[in-house]
C-alpha cells in the first residue's frame, strides 16, 4: 500500500481486474473470522460484504432459529445510492438492515460517494481551510498572469487607429484584426501556462486534504514538479487535437468559400469537443496522483468519465457557471470604476481608448486577479473530487484512503 497522495499506480489500477490491497485481500488480515466471499463482474461491489447468515431473499419467511438482526434507531436504516454492498448502508432513513458503518471523514469530503453539494463544499471548505497554502499559489499565479496581459495590451494595441469600423481602410482594419488575434493568443497562452501551475500544486494539496493532512506550498511544488512538464504535454496534446478536429471539419468549407459547409463543421465540431473535454476532465488528476504518462492519464480519464459523461458534465457546467457568476460580479465594479472614474467614461468606449488606458487595465486587472483567486481553487477542487468520486464509486478507493488517513480495521465487518 502506497501512503503518498498518488494512492495507486495504473498499473495496478482496480478498474483492470480485482482490486487490490484491501484488507480482505491481504493474508494474515482477516481480523480472526474469514470474510465472505464477494461477486465478481460487477466492479461497483467492494471488498467487503455484510456479515453471513443475515440475508434472505425478498419476501422469504426466516428460519425460526436464525439471528435477529439489531433494531434500527428510529427511522429505520436508509439507502445511500451508489454505495457498495448492492445499495445499502447505514445511513437513517430507510428499510435496509445491513451496510458499512458511517463514512468516515478524515478531511475535507466523507470516504464514501459523493454528492454534488459534497464535491462543491469539499473544495470550498479546502480553500478555507488550507488558505494558507491555496492562497498564496493562486495569488501569485493570478497576479503574474494579470501583469503580463495589461503590458500585452497596453503596447501591443496602444498603435491601433482609434477611428470607427465605418472610416477605417481595408489596412487598418487588417492591422486591428491581426493585433487583436495576437494578443488574444498570448493571453490564452500565459493563461493555459498559468493554469497548469496552479493545477499541478492544487492537486497535491488537495490530495493531503483529503486525507486530512496539511500541504506547505514548497511541499506542493516540490511533488508537483516532477509531472509539470507531462502536465504540459498533457494540456497542449488534447489543445492540439482540438484545433485540428476543428480545422478537418471547419476550415475545408472556409477555404473554399462555402458558408453553409463552414457552418455545418462548426456545428459538428462543437459538441464533439466538449464530449473529448469531459472524456479527458479527470486525466490531468490522474496523470498527477498516479504519477502515469500522458497516454496512460488519458486512458485512465475514459475509463473512468465512462458510464457517468452526463453526471460529470452537469458537475463540470455548473461549476463554469458558478466560476463566472463569481468573476462577473467582481470584475464588474471594478471595470466600472476604471473606465468611469479615471478612463475617460463614454467618450473612451466609443473611440476605443478605453482599451488601452492604463486606468481602465488597472484597475480590470486588479478584478481579474481577485475572482481568479477564488474561482481557480474551486475549479481545480471540484476536478480532483470528481476523479475521487469516481474512484471511490468503481475501485473501493474509500478503503485505500482510510488506510493512508491511518483509520484502522475500516470498511471490515467489526468496524
Amino acid at each position: 500500500m502506497n501512503d503518498s497522495p498518488g494512492w495507486a499506480t495504473p498499473g495496478s489500477s482496480p478498474s483492470d481486474g480485482d482490486r487490490q490491497g484491501s484488507p480482505a485481500d491481504q493474508p494474515g488480515n482477516d481480523g480472526g473470522a474469514q470474510q465472505p466471499a464477494r461477486p465478481t463482474g460487477d466492479p461497483k461491489w467492494s471488498a467487503e460484504q455484510p456479515p453471513p447468515g443475515q440475508w434472505s431473499s425478498p419476501g422469504a419467511t426466516p428460519p425460526a432459529d436464525a439471528p435477529q438482526p439489531p433494531a434500527p434507531p428510529a427511522g429505520g436504516w436508509g439507502t445511500q445510492p451508489g454505495t457498495p454492498y448492492g445499495g445499502q448502508s447505514a445511513y437513517p432513513g430507510g428499510p435496509g438492515q445491513w451496510g458499512r458503518p458511517a463514512a468516515a471523514k478524515p478531511g475535507v469530503i466523507p470516504l464514501r460517494p459523493l454528492g454534488l453539494g459534497e464535491i462543491l463544499d469539499g473544495s470550498v471548505a479546502t480553500m478555507r481551510t488550507h488558505w494558507r497554502s491555496v492562497v498564496p499559489i493562486t495569488l501569485v499565479v493570478a497576479t503574474v498572469i494579470q501583469v503580463i496581459s495589461v503590458l500585452v495590451q497596453k503596447f501591443m494595441l496602444n498603435d491601433l487607429p482609434l477611428s470607427s469600423t465605418e472610416d477605417m481602410t481595408a489596412e487598418e482594419a487588417i492591422d486591428t484584426l491581426g493585433s487583436s488575434l495576437a494578443v488574444s493568443v498570448v493571453n490564452q497562452f500565459i493563461q493555459v501556462l498559468g493554469t497548469i501551475v496552479v493545477t499541478a500544486m492544487l492537486t497535491m494539496i488537495f490530495s493531503r486534504a483529503i486525507l486530512g493532512q496539511h500541504s506547505s506550498v514548497s511541499a506542493a511544488w516540490r511533488e508537483a514538479r516532477p509531472q509539470l512538464l507531462r502536465l504540459i504535454g498533457l494540456t497542449l496534446t488534447l489543445a492540439l487535437g482540438i484545433i485540428l478536429l476543428g480545422a478537418v471539419l471547419v476550415l475545408p468549407g472556409a477555404l473554399a468559400g462555402n458558408i453553409g459547409l463552414a457552418v455545418v463543421g462548426f456545428v459538428a465540431w462543437l459538441p464533439l469537443i466538449i464530449w473529448l473535454g469531459i472524456k479527458f476532465s479527470l486525466a490531468s488528476p490522474a496523470l498527477m496522483l498516479e504519477k502515469s504518462t500522458v497516454i496512460k492519464a488519458f486512458t485512465r480519464s475514459s475509463k473512468l468519465v465512462g458510464g457517468s459523461w452526463w453526471r460529470i458534465f452537469g458537475i463540470t457546467l455548473l461549476t463554469s457557471l458558478i466560476a463566472f457568476m463569481v468573476a462577473l460580479m467582481v470584475v464588474a465594479p471594478f471595470q466600472m470604476v476604471g473606465i468611469f472614474a479615471v478612463g475617460g467614461g463614454m467618450d473612451a468606449l466609443e473611440d476605443g481608448s478605453a482599451q488601452t488606458a492604463w486606468g481602465p487595465l488597472i484597475f480590470s486587472g486588479i478584478g481579474l486577479i481577485i475572482a481568479q483567486t477564488i474561482i481557480m481553487p474551486i475549479q481545480s477542487g471540484v476536478t480532483v473530487l470528481l476523479y475521487v468520486d469516481q474512484r471511490i464509486r468503481r475501485e473501493g478507493l474509500d478503503l485505500e484512503l482510510a488506510r493512508a488517513a491511518g483509520i484502522e480495521n475500516y470498511g471490515t465487518t467489526g468496524g
